[in-house]
């Protein structure tokens, strides 16, 4: 089977290149279409990937115009290329077009219909809430159940994922629930005693739907001798202004022990950021699906969480870590200081993490799971080009 699998913007590029290469080792032919790589991207491992997005958008005299006209561009730039890469698969003819992303809902619904006429359409929706419900740009959630409607199936991580897209009218014969792949290998090692001073990790690109400021607060927030045995680390590429969470911590008189590293983090240094000691935190406030989620995981660390999306539907409260309300500051506060003041719990947390890991879909799982959503997208599409049959015809006419 020829895929096209298409990332415009490769906002997700680890799970496309695991993805992809789960599907290639299945026996499927996969292109993966997104924008040039630069590199902070950190390569895609084995897979190759077509420029196919944003050759003016990612120019030097674009990046440096303002904010507002560098989106215009890019939103003009999207069209072209949409139309542009329509026009080469109907050339190539691939059997399936599988989009991760349609970064621009209201233009892209009005495109996808071409891209139906060259294969079936499935769209993998990893936010339900379209960008955890923080767009940059309101054309980002303009038309968002419109295009949903426009592909012939839908795949989300999670189980809250399918009820809100039931909700929006979605028919649940389109929907198909496969879970999100690993995108790290389970470290080894000994069991993790969790002595000495922890670390509470929120880790992976920095946004305001992430909740560092809650975390802050709620670390200042623990009794002194309490704060003394622990420290924060915020670490990933910011997407916000980082001011305002330097200033919380100053104020909350705890910046000596909050440390925000804005940075690219390469594959090979993820270990460091989840080494023995670390406590993933996501105080998040949305979330569908989380791919950081599925690193820490990997990495043995027990997780405190918001009971949200993936969160909710992999983490056990009390076995793995703890769930909790999202935005619930004191809840928060609770958790921290219970992992800090109970090590013989955290280290079991620590342990049920690393046995959870191994119970875990691996990508070949999943890649067979998703040739199946395929399969049953084409199987659809030839029944509805079938020649409707001559009985049939005279008594649908009579």
């Amino acid at each position: 089977m020829r895929v096209a699998l298409i990332d415009p913007s490769l906002f997700t590029l680890p799970y496309d290149a695991a993805l992809a290469g789960a599907l290639t080792d299945a026996g499927q032919d996969v292109t993966l279409h997104g924008r040039t790589l630069t590199e902070q991207d950190g390569g895609a491992g084995r897979v190759a990937i077509e420029p196919s997005f944003y050759r003016w958008a990612g120019s030097r005299a674009v990046r440096r115009l303002p904010k507002p006209a560098r989106l215009a561009v890019k939103g003009v730039d999207h069209a072209v290329s949409m139309l542009r890469l329509r026009r080469r698969l109907a050339r190539s003819r691939p059997d399936v077009i599988h989009f991760q992303w349609l970064p621009l809902p209201g233009l892209d619904q009005a495109l996808l219909p071409g891209f139906a006429e060259i294969a079936p359409v499935v769209l993998t929706v990893h936010d339900t809430d379209p960008f955890n419900g923080s767009p940059t740009a309101r054309l980002q959630r303009a038309g968002f159940a419109a295009s949903l409607r426009r592909c012939d199936r839908l795949i989300v991580h999670t189980r809250q994922g399918v009820q809100r897209l039931a909700a929006l009218g979605i028919p649940a014969s389109r929907l198909c629930q496969l879970p999100h792949g690993p995108l790290a290998e389970a470290a080894a090692g000994l069991a993790d005693p969790m002595q000495g001073t922890l670390s509470f990790v929120l880790f992976g690109k920095i946004k305001p739907y992430k909740g560092a400021d809650l975390l802050i607060e709620a670390f200042a927030a623990l009794p002194e001798a309490l704060q003394a045995q622990a420290s924060v680390r915020i670490v990933g590429q910011p997407y916000m202004d980082l001011a305002m969470l330097r200033s919380l911590a100053a104020a909350r008189g705890v910046a000596g022990r909050v440390a925000i590293e804005p940075r690219f983090v390469a594959d090979d240094e993820i270990a460091a950021v989840f080494p023995p000691g670390s406590v993933a935190v996501f105080p998040y406030r949305e979330i569908e699906a989380s791919g950081v989620l599925s690193l820490a995981l990997a990495h043995g660390r027990p997780v405190i969480a918001s009971r949200l999306g993936s969160f909710a539907e992999t983490i056990e409260d009390g076995v793995h870590g703890a769930l909790l309300p999202p935005g619930d500051v004191p809840a928060l506060t609770a958790a921290l200081g219970a992992i800090l003041a109970d090590r013989a719990m955290a280290a079991r947390q620590a342990d049920a993490v690393r046995r959870l890991t191994n119970t875990l879909p691996g990508w070949g799982e999943i890649a067979r799971m998703t040739v199946g959503v395929y399969e049953a997208a084409l199987s659809d599409a030839r029944r509805r080009a079938a020649p409707v049959p001559l009985a049939s015809a005279r008594e649908i006419a009579s």
